[in-house]
């Protein structure tokens, strides 16, 4: 039997259980608001919400994996690609552009024009260092790690502070070699 063609983010995000957007979307304000009133600090806010995404890209690429069909990547820039156009799309409903490629290929952007996340949103100036969507930048990190990449991901541009895109910066730091936790030779 032929191994299963991978699937794209479309043909993903129709089969997939979905939960209300609006629910979905009012409970991470509601989260993110919680961590406010008990953290204080923006910075330790920021610090939390890419930690909690940090684990959920840990638990959600072994779904990603197993869903999406999709073959070991070649590269870091392919590894971007699939993040964007797939990933995105099963988990966000939406697709993301990648740019911005440095001359080594090991930086670029991944650009939103739609976030699911900031519906309903508005910072208040009290907030205007907030990375509302940090979760994401930790999601990201978090599922790269997973697939031995360790990374840095970082928001450039956020249309909740007025810029026209969601911006988000992702840089691989190094490739982790593969551990097998056992020897085949003895």
């Amino acid at each position: 039997m032929a191994p299963a063609a991978p699937k794209s983010g479309d043909a993903i995000f129709a089969s997939v259980d979905r939960v209300n957007a609006e629910l979905f979307t009012l409970t991470y304000g509601a989260i993110v608001r919680q961590l406010l009133t008990d953290l204080e600090e923006v910075d330790e806010v920021n610090k939390q919400l890419d930690q909690m995404g940090y684990n959920i890209g840990v638990r959600l690429v072994d779904e990603f994996l197993a869903k999406s069909n999709v073959s070991r990547c070649v590269d870091f820039r392919e590894t971007a690609e699939v993040i964007a156009k797939v990933g995105f799309k099963m988990f966000l409903g939406v697709t993301a552009s990648v740019t911005n490629w440095d001359t080594e290929g090991t930086t670029c952007s991944l650009i939103m024009e739609d976030n699911p996340l900031v519906d309903f949103v508005e910072l208040p100036d009290t907030c205007q260092g907030l990375h509302y969507c940090n979760i994401l930048s930790g999601v990201v990190r978090g599922a790269l790690e997973m697939v031995s990449m360790k990374t840095e991901v970082t928001w450039l541009r956020d249309m909740l502070k007025g810029d026209d895109v969601f911006e988000l910066q992702v840089k691989l730091l190094k490739q982790i070699p593969e551990e097998y936790p056992y020897k085949d030779d003895e």
